[in-house]
């Protein structure tokens, strides 16, 4: 065609088509990025207006598109999901984990980030080996560590939108952030027994304490390192660059030694999140926690995205296998994964009030009513399909690895099948159990920032004596902290209202008042030229400033 095209048109021939095909590429890869973004923009909207937990909707979403005629197939590397994807995702759940209820339940996080992990995995794989005609026990391993770490995302959505108490919250979230590390170590080892290699319980618990001792060992070297540096850096877009990459220098050597890249990142993640806030400028602070929402907000949404759009791909290569065997398949392996939560957390309490009839681990006790909504918090997510399409292909002996396909298809089945049933009916559960917020969080916040007025009061009192502060100054501050000391005296219920409250709220609906109208002025200068946007942004970001300060 080319060539035809030629003889009428000379200058044809100057053409480079292999330029013009891999623009073509380009454009493509552009038109489809651009896509995926948009949908998941529109995906998480329409969750928004239902009410429901954006990772469901983004699956059922992403499936949908999946099956449309025409379109590219969208294949997911397991690599960009395992080494991109979640270090960042890993670092700053630890950054923003709660500590100290991590600390408080230490032992029940620990028994479930290990002990459940590993019974999932024995469970799956013994179900599985019985049920799937063929099916390995080095094969059946594998699925059943894939299937074992949860993905409290969507778990957590749902509870802190009905209010639940911080301390489940907690335990979802912590459980979620460590039983990464156990499952892909357990996974490793499955798939070292796939290609040939020798299997022995006392080498993979070696392999499974070097490489949790040595993640933890790097993540502490690497949080160190990122706050000495961290220390001596004053801009705050260098600063933020480097909390943006903290994730991946501690996980990428980790996985490089062969230690567990999840530990180092949560360590790295802990660490700095325990040492950073003395340390950090407030602008810093300020930028960090709006880049690192919308950052991680837009990793989890194109993950469940993909997870939806890997489903023409999990029914390939299933010929061997009839309808009805797949879903009996697909029904036991989520069925089991279900159970076996579910009686951990109504048999192991138990067993260790049993062992354990100290003062102290009875003040830790939860009831049967939250010990069941913690069981039914354990949906699936992107780590397992991740790690379902990172199987190899072929056995050490060069054979085809048969099961691979059976086994991307069961695990999207069973991250499918605890998305939808178990994340759109926990808010009815919840509700059917009578869960609500305690309001902990809230007295803690309270007396956190009254503690917080008191110290500021009384180091103005050391001020005002100072040659370099001005009395009116003081002053001035002096009302503004003693307004905010009484405002919270009300809410926690130490001074009577006697209408201060609508006092409060009259005052601040004033204050937005003004600081609106002095935003249409700025902005109206703009727009007729007598200030440039630059000035008018940063004055702006000023008043939006002043407007957050009076939700304190």
């Amino acid at each position: 065609m080319f060539d035809s095209a030629a003889c009428v048109f000379p200058w044809v021939q100057k053409w480079d088509f292999g330029y013009v095909r891999r623009v073509g590429v380009a454009v493509g890869a552009e038109i489809l990025i651009g896509g995926l973004l948009v949908s998941v923009a529109a995906l998480a909207a329409l969750a928004r207006v239902l009410s429901i937990p954006y990772p469901i909707v983004l699956v059922l979403g992403g499936a949908a598109i999946g099956f449309v005629p025409g379109l590219p197939h969208v294949e997911l590397d397991p690599e960009v999901v395992l080494v991109v994807f979640l270090p960042p995702l890993l670092y700053w759940a630890a950054l923003s984990a709660n500590f100290r209820d991590m600390r408080e339940n230490l032992r029940g996080l620990t028994l479930s980030s290990v002990g459940l992990v590993l019974a999932t995995m024995a469970a799956v794989a013994a179900v599985t080996h019985a049920l799937v005609p063929g099916l390995s026990w080095p094969a059946a391993f594998a699925l059943g560590a894939i299937l074992s770490p949860t993905d409290p995302l969507a778990a957590g959505l749902v509870m802190r939108r009905l209010g639940v108490p911080r301390r489940l919250v907690s335990a979802v979230e912590g459980e979620g952030l460590f039983n990464d590390a156990t499952a892909l170590v357990a996974y490793r080892v499955a798939v070292a027994a796939i290609v040939g290699e020798s299997f022995s319980l006392g080498r993979a618990g070696l392999v499974f304490v070097a490489g949790a001792v040595g993640g933890i060992a790097i993540g502490l070297v690497v949080g160190w390192l990122i706050m000495a540096v961290r220390r001596r850096t004053t801009d705050a877009q260098v600063s933020l660059t480097i909390s943006l990459l903290s994730g991946y220098a501690a996980f990428i050597p980790a996985n490089a030694l062969d230690a567990s890249g999840v530990l180092a990142a949560v360590t790295t993640g802990m660490y700095v999140g325990i040492r950073g806030v003395p340390v950090l400028p407030a602008p810093t602070r300020l930028q960090g926690v709006m880049v690192w929402d919308i950052l991680t907000f837009l990793i989890n949404a194109v993950l469940f995205v993909f997870i939806g759009l890997q489903l023409p791909s999990a029914v390939e290569g299933l010929a061997g296998h009839t309808i009805t065997a797949l879903v009996s398949y697909a029904l036991s392996a989520a069925g089991v994964v279900i159970l076996v939560r579910l009686a951990w957390f109504f048999v192991v309490p138990y067993i260790i009030r049993a062992i354990d009839r100290r003062q102290s681990q009875r003040a830790r006790r939860v009831g049967a009513r939250y010990r069941l909504v913690l069981a039914w918090s354990g949906m699936r997510g992107s780590v397992s399909l991740a790690a379902a399409l990172a199987l190899p292909l072929t056995t050490e002996a060069g054979a085809p690895f048969g099961p691979r396909g059976l086994i991307i298809f069961l695990t999207f089945a069973v991250i499918f099948a605890t998305l939808v049933v178990q994340g759109l009916s926990l808010p009815a559960l919840i509700r059917l159990l009578r869960i609500s917020d305690d309001g902990a969080e809230e007295r803690e916040e309270l007396r956190a920032r009254l503690a917080a007025t008191h110290a500021a009061l009384a180091h103005l009192d050391e001020l005002a004596g100072q040659e370099w502060t001005h009395e009116d100054s003081v002053d001035r501050l002096r009302r503004a902290y003693e307004y905010r000391k009484r405002r919270l005296g009300v809410r926690t219920g130490k001074i009577s209202d006697e209408g201060y409250e609508d006092q409060s709220l009259a005052y601040q609906q004033m204050v937005r008042a003004v600081l609106e109208v002095q935003r249409v002025t700025v902005l109206n200068l703009r727009n007729e030229g007598e200030i440039s946007n630059e000035v008018m942004t940063r004055i702006v970001r000023e008043f939006d400033l002043e407007e957050t300060r009076l939700e304190i």
